[in-house]
């Protein structure tokens, strides 16, 4: 076993406070775009039955006005978080006529960038600023790349288990403090393991050919399955690989992941450092607003990363600000395709598995990032998306390389230690079992869903475009086959109305132009932060 995970572990044990690790709240965002039965996106605006996607809690859109977004609260059972997931699919079924939620995170028939609409959020300062953020990404990286959706894992620590694994490691610095380390900690281990989310919950080896409409020379890069899908061979997540969530102006950024003053500090710098590319998009061009700035990123979030720092945002308040004010309340692992067997795209036992990942993530070493470290993982992370399943496939460790299959078995011997711990005194050993998946999979390639995916469009002679329309018919069927229980259908329905109400008041109470309020907000964006807290590791 890992030792520095078996340490912690006798430590907790020792001390009578192992069952601390059970208890976190695991959360679910999950993006699907709206399609029509023919499987093209659908253009209709989302629907008012389903409230504002400016204010409510649980359904709102991501880029698109396609592309919805299903959130859940966090829960400590994995069992009632996917079961709130799938009360929310069903409920809006009820309100989606005959379209689909596409099964697939690849987006498939797209007709153009034109057809892909840009989410609207009302007429409010906030509402609008957002509606410009999101032409401001489609001026900058296209819109197809922004109708990929994916699945996002929130995952808080039981907060019960802060203060003992502080005692335990003789720790003096204040609690906040020592909990944002820990996280970065584990955030670092997912940038250096994440490779291992890509292999095994990748789905996306294939994608219509219509993604690359306009860009016709990035096809050579592919192979044909048949005149309208294109894919790798070896590929596990085309989703998370550089004809996905990746550009070039981001490239050079030094984001710090050592320390939350530096990662703080160096994301405030990128909002605030102009990019000459953009300068010659423009902001406001002919009345028209084309992005928020010219700025490398006009906000955080468009900074890509498979694992975020999170806390809970005031109104209009800046997320950095909200981090440095408050510090880590979770973090969210972004890298999971949506499991196209799944009718929800993940299901419970993957949702474990998760868990037992970010606990390993937590408690083994993880040395701060030196050099070309973070590059070096991206990198690794890249190679599994595009060709993860060949072969005696290795990945770089240290100064050398590691087989794929005998990293993936180093980490497995840890979750398993963590499995147990989150089992005992539980006879189901559910997380234990939660396992499996990772155990077969590096002994079979083929058992993982990317190669299954594969499989069923070879086997079924369907385009890429004809399998998600099926799949995703398929899955309708099934989630409207179980109606929502009374109580449920009447909480989402209340909260459908309220959040119109709440739409409307934010509206009724704005009093800055916009201009003004874009300034305000930006201003309160990167306060300097103390002398000590600047440097980037």
């Amino acid at each position: 076993m890992n030792t520095s995970i078996e340490s912690r572990l006798r430590r907790l044990a020792q001390a009578g406070q192992q069952h601390l690790l059970k208890g976190g709240l695991k959360g679910l965002e999950k993006e699907s775009l709206r399609i029509t039965p023919q499987g093209t996106i659908a253009t209709t605006p989302h629907s008012e039955s389903l409230g504002s996607a400016l204010t409510h809690p649980y359904i709102t859109t991501d880029y698109s006005e396609a592309l919805i977004e299903l959130i859940t609260p966090p829960f400590q059972d994995p069992a009632e978080t996917l079961g709130f997931l799938e009360d929310l699919h069903r409920y809006v079924y009820q309100h989606l006529g005959d379209e689909l939620l596409l099964a697939t995170s690849m987006p498939c028939e797209i007709e153009g960038d034109a057809s892909i609409p840009i989410a609207t959020y009302g007429n409010s300062n906030i509402g609008r600023m957002k509606h410009v953020y999101r032409r401001g990404l489609a001026w900058r990286y296209g819109r197809a790349m922004q109708a990929i959706a994916g699945i996002h894992f929130n995952y808080s620590v039981n907060e019960a288990l802060w203060p003992v694994l502080q005692e335990l490691e003789g720790d003096r610095q204040t609690l906040q403090a020592y909990i944002a380390d820990q996280y970065f900690r584990l955030i670092r281990n997912v940038h250096r393991h994440g490779w291992l989310i890509l292999y095994l919950f990748g789905s996306s080896p294939a994608l219509c050919r219509s993604f690359f409409a306009g860009r016709e020379d990035m096809t050579a890069r592919f192979e044909a399955l048949d005149a309208r899908t294109l894919f790798r061979p070896h590929a596990t997540s085309l989703r998370m690989s550089d004809i996905g969530y990746r550009n070039d102006s981001q490239a050079g950024l030094e984001i710090c992941f050592n320390r939350l003053d530096d990662y703080v500090s160096s994301l405030c710098r990128a909002i605030s450092t102009p990019y000459d590319a953009y300068e010659r998009i423009g902001v406001k061009v002919a009345g028209d607003y084309r992005q928020l700035n010219t700025n490398i990123l006009q906000i955080e979030n468009e900074y890509y990363s498979p694992i975020r720092p999170k806390q809970i945002a005031q109104s209009c308040e800046k997320p950095t600000l909200a981090l440095k004010r408050r510090g880590i309340r979770y973090v969210e692992l972004r890298s999971v395709d949506l499991g196209c067997a799944h009718p929800v795209g993940i299901d419970l036992e993957g949702l474990r598995f998760l868990e037992v990942f970010m606990l390993y993530c937590l408690l083994e070493d993880s040395p701060p990032f030196q050099g070309h470290d973070r590059k070096t993982y991206a990198g690794n992370s890249l190679t599994v998306a595009c060709c993860g399943r060949t072969p005696g496939f290795s990945l770089w460790r240290g100064n050398g390389q590691m087989l794929l299959r005998d990293w993936a078995r180093e980490i497995a011997d840890g979750m398993t230690a963590i499995a147990a711990a989150l089992d005992q005194g539980v006879a189901a050993q559910a997380y234990t079992s939660s396992l499996a998946r990772l155990e077969h999979a590096i002994r079979d390639p083929d058992a993982t869903p990317s190669a299954k995916v594969l499989d069923e469009l070879r086997q079924g002679r369907e385009s890429f475009g004809e399998y998600g329309v099926r799949v995703s018919s398929e899955h309708a069927r099934s989630l409207k086959s179980r109606a929502l229980s009374p109580e449920r259908a009447e909480e989402f329905a209340r909260q459908s109305a309220q959040s119109l109400q709440e739409q409307a008041q934010i509206e009724a109470s704005d009093t800055l132009s916009f201009e003004e309020f874009l300034r305000r907000y930006f201003e309160q964006a990167c306060q300097p932060l103390p002398a000590e807290s600047r440097a980037v590791g």
